[in-house]
């Protein structure tokens, strides 16, 4: 058994001699197809003895047999299988083709027949090698949902995601599917009314979530900008503009850990309405998500991947419009499911006292708003498996939302919670610039106490909230971790295309 660079030599030396022989499949700059692999097999009927032209990668090496050869191309569409025969192409030609190697990519052109065992073929008479493999494609054991295929280790597949593409279908299919879910998501926006835009990546100050950003140096400006950490300081600026319904599906990147949740480069698509609340908002995401699983998944429903309590994965079947979705105050849901009463929760010592009573650690947590959210973490969260917005988040830790006019240490909040998992968050937004300051201020005193993620003072957004801003509402939803959702993917990694790895040593 040779190994792999044992086997680029031999594929080398196979493109020398072709070279040699006048032959350079390097050279071909155009192979005109008439079909695709799939549409000759949707049209056999019309297509039946009538020449065409496909061309694809071959996935496995040829099945010969004597003077004739069966073997499959795969292109975009999907799988054709051609048959070679010597007296077909020429001795010449058949020779040369029957030393192509598994990952060479072939154009083809014959007549469409069916096989002796009902197979849809194209009977070859001309073949042109377009493109040589010079490395092997695994083989073997394909992807299998559990991060175990013929790739090798699972860094691999992400980080050779052109040969993942190529060898593993399951892995293809679920990034195919997060290009439906971007297209669809436009299509839904764009029919409402929201204009598409684009914001500054590079940005004085970053601001919008509570996370550190990264830092670069332009030496233009001789200034050290930060990466966005969010889209919704410029987004709402542009509504202080006039422009009532914006939204932008763009990168964001936090200078944080990586887990299966989490990656320091993500994409985000957020939206901002004027003349709307929360309660607007929450009907806008009901039929978001009901309109992107449609194009995903092709109906309302589709199986949730649950982590049962010993580790095992389950399957539960979810329908997005079964509406309206469970509201769950978050102060309810932590005397629901955590038996802490609102009551232990007014003052910092009591909150403390109550988060060691359950079990939870709370030492490090400055502010009695901080203290709630973790007890929803550590208990409601896991609970959350039907569709669920929990609403009422402490002000605290919410510095761009209006508070409750009947208790102002409550904010006009949501998140989106499904399959246990958070997928957005959503604001009847600040627009009084003074309640605004203030609460820029009262992250500054967090960010003084030793909280290096709270929000940082921008002093230019304040001055465009000067000018007005009309009543809005806010949303921003995690799109990688929505098709994670839709597509059962296990990872963050799984539905990025090229996830940010560490470099190779």
């Amino acid at each position: 058994m040779t190994d792999d660079s044992e086997q680029r030599q031999l594929r080398v030396s196979k493109l020398e001699a072709l070279k040699a022989a006048g032959e350079n499949p390097f050279a071909v700059e155009r192979y005109d197809r008439t079909h695709l692999a799939n549409d000759v097999r949707a049209h056999y009927d019309s297509l039946q003895g009538q020449s065409v032209r496909i061309a694809g990668r071959m996935l496995q090496p040829p099945r010969l047999m004597g003077k004739a050869a069966f073997v499959e191309l795969t292109d975009d569409s999907g799988k054709m299988q051609i048959y070679v025969r010597r007296d077909d192409v020429g001795s010449d030609a058949y020779e040369r083709f029957k030393d192509f190697d598994y990952g060479d990519i072939l154009g083809a052109e014959g007549e469409v027949f069916t096989t002796r065992t009902g197979e849809i073929s194209v009977h070859v008479r001309n073949l042109v090698l377009l493109a040589k493999c010079l490395r092997p494609l695994p083989v073997g054991k394909q992807y299998d949902g559990d991060h175990t295929n013929s790739l090798g280790d699972i860094e691999q597949r992400y980080r050779m995601r052109y040969v993942d593409l190529l060898v593993n279908p399951e892995a293809r299919e679920v990034l195919v599917k997060r290009s439906l879910a971007v297209r669809e998501m436009r299509r839904f926006l764009d029919g409402r009314g929201f204009l598409e835009v684009e914001t500054p990546v590079l940005q004085a100050v970053a601001g919008g979530a509570a996370a550190r950003p990264f830092m670069t140096h332009h030496n233009a400006l001789d200034f050290d900008f930060k990466l966005r950490i969010s889209l919704e300081l410029y987004l709402k600026r542009l509504t202080v503009g006039g422009l009532e319904r914006v939204y932008e599906i763009g990168r964001v990147f936090r200078n944080e850990g990586v887990s299966t949740r989490h990656s320091p480069e993500f994409s985000m698509m957020e939206l901002y309405q004027a003349y709307a609340n929360l309660e607007d908002i929450m009907e806008l995401v009901e039929e978001f998500f009901v309109a992107v699983n449609c194009a995903v998944n092709g109906s309302t429903r589709f199986d949730c991947k649950l982590r049962g309590a010993a580790g095992e994965m389950q399957t539960k079947e979810i329908d997005l419009g079964v509406r309206p979705w469970r509201r769950l105050a978050m102060l309810d849901g932590i005397r629901e499911y955590a038996s802490v009463e609102a009551g232990e929760l007014r003052d910092i010592a009591s909150a403390r006292a109550a988060c060691e009573r359950v079990g939870v650690p709370a030492d490090r947590e400055n502010t009695v708003g901080g203290i709630i959210e973790k007890l929803h973490e550590r208990f409601t969260q896991p609970n959350l498996i039907e569709p669920t917005f929990i609403t009422d988040f402490p002000v605290e830790t919410s510095p761009l939302a209006k508070h409750r006019q009947d208790d102002p240490t409550l904010a006009r909040r949501f998140e989106i919670y499904i399959g246990t998992q958070e997928l957005g968050n959503a604001f009847s937004e600040i627009n009084d610039p003074f309640d605004q300051r203030a609460r820029f201020e009262d992250q500054l005193g967090q960010r003084a106490a030793g909280d290096d993620e709270a929000h940082p003072m921008d002093e230019d957004y304040i001055r465009a909230l000067e000018y007005g801003m009309p009543p809005t509402g806010g949303l921003g939803i995690g799109v990688d971790r929505m098709v994670m959702l839709l597509t059962g993917a296990a990872s963050i990694r799984d539905v990025v295309l090229f996830p940010l790895l560490r470099p190779e040593r």
